[in-house]
């Protein structure tokens, strides 16, 4: 991707992927967990709306949303309010049966009850990450890991009933780690929400952390769709791979190399990539960098001839 000639590969998949930014945002949005935090105007509501919807951002997007839904209803207007006054007590009522996948009721009680006590300590959750956070890091990285220790380390006796969180508690799963080798696929997402600037979809609420520290998102969408685009050739959805891709899009854009990753994962999300199907392979205005169209699609005749 160094190579800098016209037409260069580097300048067909920068040119390719700013036209597919442009594109289909607003209805892509709608079908993205982040459409929660644009419910909110007032940003303190916006930064608690991005900790939640991201939290609980895994799985099929259909039952992704039918939970925030679920989620968001006893907050109200405001997640910020709602959290300043939260109690256990409140909790264990107001969600009483709520269950994603393997994280329940009891998790989102603990996750709201350290929200409360993290912005009664530091004021917001951009002053309790910046806490952590070495500017001068290769990437966002180290800071995240210190996030989630100290979000780990936080009190949730009133929660757990005891010193330590139980061990048949998937709540620390909210809260991984670069350190064991995650991909913190839903941390990086939240992230890019509240840092990069302010276009339509992304937030741009946290000023004190630099867009081109983060590292992207990767899930099965991304992982896949980067490497049919060369973007990483490891096949681990890992952290390895989440920075492999992300120094690849930083080649095109040093200062803010997730501005594509909206777009890139709704390919799979929204559009419905899955690299068999070849009438959606040549609709896919990415085909033609694309490694895995290239394979699906055959030459045209007088190629053949």
């Amino acid at each position: 991707m160094s190579d800098p000639s016209p037409g260069s590969r580097r300048e067909r998949l920068y040119s390719s992927l700013e036209l597919l930014r442009q594109v289909g945002a607003e209805q892509r949005l709608a079908n993205d967990p982040l459409s929660f935090c644009h419910t909110f105007s007032n940003p303190l509501d916006q930064e608690i709306a991005a900790v939640l919807a991201s939290s609980f951002a895994y799985g099929n997007v259909r039952i992704i949303l039918r939970s925030l839904t679920a989620l968001f209803a006893p907050l109200g207007e405001s997640p910020r309010s709602y959290v300043e006054q939260f109690t256990p007590s409140r909790g264990r009522e107001d969600f009483r049966g709520f269950k994603h996948r393997f994280n329940d009721s009891r998790d989102l009680v603990a996750l709201l009850w350290g929200l409360r006590q993290i912005i009664s300590r530091s004021g917001s959750i951009q002053a309790f990450f910046l806490e952590g956070y070495a500017e001068d890091d290769d990437d966002i990285g180290s800071s995240l890991a210190r996030y989630s220790a100290s979000a780990l380390s936080l009190d949730y006796r009133a929660v757990f009933g005891g010193q330590t969180i139980p061990a048949d508690s998937y709540f620390p799963f909210l809260f991984p780690s670069p350190a064991s080798g995650s991909a913190c696929k839903r941390l990086c997402m939240m992230l890019r929400w509240l840092v990069r600037p302010a276009d339509g979809v992304d937030l741009g609420l946290w000023q004190g952390v630099s867009p081109a520290r983060l590292v992207i998102p990767v899930d099965t969408h991304i992982c896949r769709i980067g490497r049919y685009l060369g973007l990483t050739g490891r096949k681990t959805a890992d952290w390895r791979m989440a920075r492999e891709i992300t120094a690849s899009l930083r080649a095109l854009d040093p200062d803010d190399p997730l501005k594509y990753d909206f777009a890139l994962a709704h390919i799979g999300i929204s559009d419905g990539c899955n690299g068999k199907n070849i009438a959606e392979c040549a609709a896919c205005r990415i085909s033609s960098i694309c490694e895995q169209s290239l394979k699906l699609t055959p030459p045209p005749l007088s190629d053949i001839e």
